[in-house]
């Protein structure tokens, strides 16, 4: 398919900002309403009548269908325009929002969040390719650090926001402002989105492997292998490589870790901490907001890191191992220290996805970064929709937060000594 740029060959320093900007807004607004979930979560549960657990499966269903869809996505990311995947799949996420304002009740909601999850699908990935085509190497993981920060963006604004119109029109209003926004972002996408006129500007996986830093536009297989029109048998054989490994297991872990810090936080806090629920709103404002500075931070320092980007991952999965801990203390039912080991857990809980993802689409054979992006985010997809239920259940079961900061901690310091390991053991071999 033919591709089309009305940007001029001079201009792209300048425009490949304004391709930034406008992807970082598209998935902040996107993402919006589902990032709000976990901030209404006293709301729903009171008009829904449903326990955490039933909170959970709602931000479950919003991603249910990426499982799938995501490959679908990054299948159709290394074929057509990303304008095109990325703003259709956000007009699908606005259009569910707006008839999901009318839903009668938690069933109707669920299966408006199904339809939310089959759009976001292309936001997520087709982002991540948009920004990467259109950096090199040396500045990668800043860009992608500012365009995953996107998410927890958006989380912020939705948990300043959502709460407070729930609480004055109920939560169906809170639907129909999420689809409004949704749909400014679809509108900015498609209408300021352009593909690099330079076709020379090196794709993810052909300037450097995992384990080193080429020079832009050297040809590389990257670190998972395979052929640009490889069959997709061939292409899925890249989920045993090493490297796709302790992408995927760092990954679950991780975002199993992102799950529990935005579905938990403003119970824990509510519950365990005594704190009251409109506080406690406002203090996953700001651990969102330190997950948007943990995105651009660790990803900008992941730039700089001679030891590799996974090494930022390793240190994100250490800090969240060692805050999740001391949530189990009576540290988490002091207001103060709990509210502050919540945004120690935003910066790296949620930070943690902009060095993880540059490592990810570095990682990739040329050609294939979209179906790259779109396998490791579909099979991490599967923790994302366990974890919330899952953790939900555990609070209904036990009456208190422990066991679900337990399995989490424990999961994740058991992924860092295995992936430890295993870098290790990579850096000594190729050495």
């Amino acid at each position: 398919m033919t591709q089309h740029t009305d940007v001029r060959p001079a201009e792209p320093a300048r425009y490949r900002w304004v391709v930034l900007g406008v992807a970082t807004f598209t998935q902040a607004a996107s993402g919006f309403f589902v990032q709000g979930i976990g901030a209404m979560g006293v709301h729903l549960q009171r008009d829904l009548h449903v326990g955490a657990a039933e909170l959970g499966l709602l931000l479950s269903a919003a991603q249910l269908v990426p499982l799938a869809g995501l490959l679908v996505a990054g299948e159709l990311l290394d074929r057509y325009d990303e304008r095109w995947v990325v703003g259709i799949g956000a007009c699908v996420v606005a259009v569910s929002l707006g008839v999901g304002s009318v839903a009668p009740g938690y069933a109707s909601l669920l299966l408006v969040l199904l339809v939310v999850g089959a759009g976001y699908s292309t936001v997520q990935p087709g982002g991540s390719k948009s920004v990467a085509s259109w950096f090199d190497a040396s500045q990668r993981g800043l860009a992608m650090g500012v365009r995953q920060a996107g998410l927890p963006l958006g989380g912020v604004v939705a948990a300043a926001v959502l709460p407070a119109l729930a609480a004055a029109s109920g939560w169906r209003a809170s639907l129909l402002a999420g689809g409004l926004v949704a749909l400014v972002g679809a509108v900015a996408f498609m209408g300021l989105y352009r593909r690099p006129p330079v076709p020379g500007l090196p794709e993810p996986g052909a300037s450097r492997g995992v384990e080193s830093r080429g020079a832009p536009g050297v040809e590389s297989r990257g670190a998972l292998g395979g052929e640009p029109r490889a069959s997709l048998g061939s292409r899925l054989r890249m989920l045993r490589e090493p490297a796709m490994v302790r992408i995927l297991l760092s990954g679950a872990c991780l975002v199993s870790v992102h799950s529990g810090v935005g579905v938990l936080t403003v119970l824990h806090l509510h519950e365990a901490a005594s704190v009251e629920a409109g506080s406690a709103a406002l203090v996953l404002v700001a651990v969102q907001g330190a997950g948007v500075a943990g995105r651009v931070c660790l990803a900008a320092w992941s730039d700089r890191v001679r030891s590799g980007r996974y090494a930022c991952v390793l240190v994100c999965m250490v800090a969240v191992t060692a805050g999740m801990v001391a949530l189990m203390t009576p540290l988490g039912r002091s207001p103060v220290a709990a509210c502050l080991l919540f945004v120690w857990l935003g910066f790296f809980g949620i930070g943690w996805y902009g060095p993880w993802v540059a490592h990810l689409a570095e990682s990739a054979p040329p050609g294939r970064t979209g179906f790259a992006l779109g396998l490791a985010m579909a099979v991490t997809q599967v923790a994302v929709i366990l974890a919330p239920p899952a953790l939900g259940l555990l609070r209904d079961v036990t009456g208190g937060f422990g066991a679900a900061w337990g399995v989490l901690s424990a999961m994740t310091a058991a992924a860092v000594v295995v992936t430890a390991r295993g870098a290790g053991f990579r850096r000594r071999a190729s050495s």
